[in-house]
């Protein structure tokens, strides 16, 4: 495999004759999350749905523990250690 003189990291194999240019650009900048996860964790999730729905659920329980403090603040009171 050769390299080319230019760029060390591309191959003279590589093909970019028909590539367009900027073809991505405006989706990347209405707005593009990338998240990078850590091996571990990836073990967990096979696919980015999978993660999307994870945190969802977790979402879901964030709102409802937010939800329940206040109510629970209001009537009951908490022995200081």
């Amino acid at each position: 495999m050769k390299k080319t003189r230019k760029d060390p990291d591309m191959l003279e194999e590589y093909d970019f004759s028909r590539g367009v240019r900027g073809k991505y650009a405006k989706r990347y900048a209405e707005g593009t999350n990338v998240v990078v996860i850590d091996p571990d964790v990836a073990e967990y999730f096979p696919d980015h749905d999978s993660v999307n729905e994870s945190l969802r659920g977790l979402i879901a329980i964030i709102q409802k523990r937010r939800k329940a403090k206040p109510a629970a603040r209001a009537g009951t009171r908490t022995a200081r250690r």
